[in-house]
């Protein structure tokens, strides 16, 4: 039986969390069979509409998926863990009575396959006593049979273990000679091979790749025992190993070097090395009032946590509550068609499309084609991330194809497109930003956080601090949080740079529902400035 077990992710950006694996442990060499041909997954699609309508479907779908994962850990001059797993099945909903039924297998013959389509009716069936008003499925106009793949150069899966290791190996021994103390870094590969039809008459078949290349570097004073951590300045994405490539021109100069298309990992662990220990003695903040100026990978988290998360419709309408409660951000504000989320500089919108991004795909989980759409408008919230069953709750018609399931065995559900901060319209450079600036601090890299049950109030850290006085960079800093709610940072949003300057960041294990689902989705913006936000010390004690 296929089954979910839990790995302890340490370090390396996961936080020393338990994270869910699902499938079955398997050789490296098997992670690149070719897996099911998409003939036979249409077959079984066709028993499973077929039965599931003479059983008294009036709608079905059918997800037949592989998930493939990989992970290589490692620590110093060791290899803590290497994990391959693969996980094959079905899952399949119906509408039967007006009401939802899932049932799902991993006896991918005609006659499993069919008794599971049977059960998801049966479980329809059940619930429809419960159910107060019939589900309301937004029309999707079926695309036949059509394919959609990441457009990678490399697939990471099959690049052997070996150059994997001595990959990472090098990057800690660089990391090491630098001056660290300690080391952690990874690779996390996963390969989604995702097949949906439904009985609107779609058979899509997508290949789907994502990288996330995180590390965590500790240099210790070994006279004080104190110490200081840098995390890595990658970001996960939708693309191959060739990410891992740290062209040239894709480093950004600057306080630390930043990278845009590519990485080199190398590279930043040297640099992690150095400004762990400059943090050693850094100077330490003076809480008080600040002009920030945020730097992309930064952003992204202040982004999924204050925009992301409280714009997914079923936390507006209280159906969702995990993971940090439900939204302030409710159906009478954006109805008014007045709520100032923003100043007028804030444009943030929605999309599945952005080459490179978590969140890009031919087609979502319900078979809806990908696209873009308006969040928040000069300022103004204008729309939601809705699914096909949500969207006439808002008055609209179309799905925004927000729907995703993280295995064949986990039933779809509203998650979390690419959410990104549009960049300014007028040439305005990083270096613009922070010499329009007198007394100011430019943060780098994600922190620490914590955000309310209504995604209203919240604290950010960050990874690198720089101070500004009178338009210039003074110094390293350390000890830096900053506290504000959603309305008024983002009010306080008056200048981003232009297109020159925009890259994205994301997340690779975004937790939602209860049972637990993680999805992966990028954010992207261009540097930003934010005026007189309160920064507070998070070294000081209150006595």
């Amino acid at each position: 039986m296929d089954r979910r077990h839990f790995l302890k992710m340490t370090g390396v950006g996961a936080g020393g969390i338990l994270l869910p694996i699902y499938g079955t442990p398997v050789t490296a060499a098997q992670l690149v069979n070719n897996g099911m041909d998409v003939r036979r997954k249409k077959t079984l699609a066709d028993v499973v509409l077929n039965t599931a309508r003479k059983a008294g479907a009036s709608y079905t779908d059918v997800r037949i998926g592989r998930y493939l994962n990989q992970f290589v850990l490692t620590r110093e001059t060791n290899v803590e863990n290497i994990v391959n797993t693969e996980s094959l099945g079905a899952g399949i909903r119906v509408i039967a009575n007006g009401t939802w039924g899932f049932a799902a297998t991993n006896d991918l013959t005609p006659d499993g396959i069919a008794r599971a389509a049977r059960q998801a009716v049966a479980v329809a069936r059940a619930n429809a006593k419960y159910q107060s008003e019939p589900v309301q499925l937004a029309p999707v106009k079926g695309v036949g049979e059509v394919a959609w793949q990441t457009p990678i150069e490399k697939n990471a899966i099959e690049v052997p273990i070996g150059e994997k290791v001595d990959f990472l190996m090098d990057v800690n021994n660089s990391a090491l000679k630098a001056g660290a103390s300690f080391i952690n870094s990874a690779l996390y590969l996963v390969n989604e091979q995702k097949y949906f039809a439904s009985s609107d008459g779609s058979y899509i078949d997508q290949d789907i790749h994502r990288l996330w290349a995180p590390m965590e570097v500790t240099v210790v004073d070994k006279q004080t025992g104190a110490f200081k951590t840098r995390e890595g300045l990658s970001t996960p994405v939708g693309l191959g190993y060739e990410y891992l490539d740290g062209r040239e021109e894709d480093k950004i100069p600057g306080q630390t070097t930043l990278y845009r298309n590519s990485y080199d990992m190398a590279e930043d662990a040297v640099l992690a090395a150095k400004q762990a220990k400059a943090k050693l003695t850094a100077k330490s903040i003076e809480p008080g009032k600040y002009d920030l100026v945020l730097e992309p990978l930064h952003l992204r988290l202040t982004i999924h946590e204050s925009v992301g998360h409280p714009l997914e419709l079923d936390r507006v309408l209280g159906y969702e509550a995990n993971y940090a409660g439900t939204s302030f951000a409710t159906l009478d504000k954006w109805r008014s068609g007045k709520f100032k989320y923003g100043s007028d500089k804030v444009n943030i919108f929605a999309d599945r499309v952005q080459p490179g991004s978590l969140g890009a795909v031919g087609y979502d989980d319900e078979g809806v084609k990908a696209k873009r759409w308006d969040l928040i408008k000069d300022g103004v919230l204008v729309n939601y991330q809705a699914t096909r069953d949500q969207v006439h709750m808002i008055d609209q018609k179309e799905s925004q194809g927000c729907s995703y399931a993280d295995s064949w065995s986990s039933v779809q559900f509203q998650r979390m497109p690419n959410v990104s901060l549009a960049p300014g319209e007028e040439k305005y450079s990083v270096k613009d930003m922070i010499g329009d600036v007198e007394k100011g601090i430019y943060i780098v890299g994600r922190g620490s956080y914590s955000i309310d049950q209504q995604r209203y109030n919240f604290q950010f850290g960050g990874q690198l601090f720089y101070e500004i006085k009178d338009g210039e960079i003074v110094g390293q800093v350390e000890d830096v949080a900053y506290q504000s709610n959603t309305q008024e940072f983002w009010n306080s949003c008056t200048a981003i740079c232009d297109s020159s300057d925009y890259r994205l960041g994301g997340t690779f294990f975004d937790g939602k529902g209860q049972p637990s689902q993680v999805s992966a989705v990028s954010h992207g913006c261009a540097t930003s400035r934010f005026d007189k936000v309160n920064v507070i010390n998070t070294k000081r004690k209150i006595s």
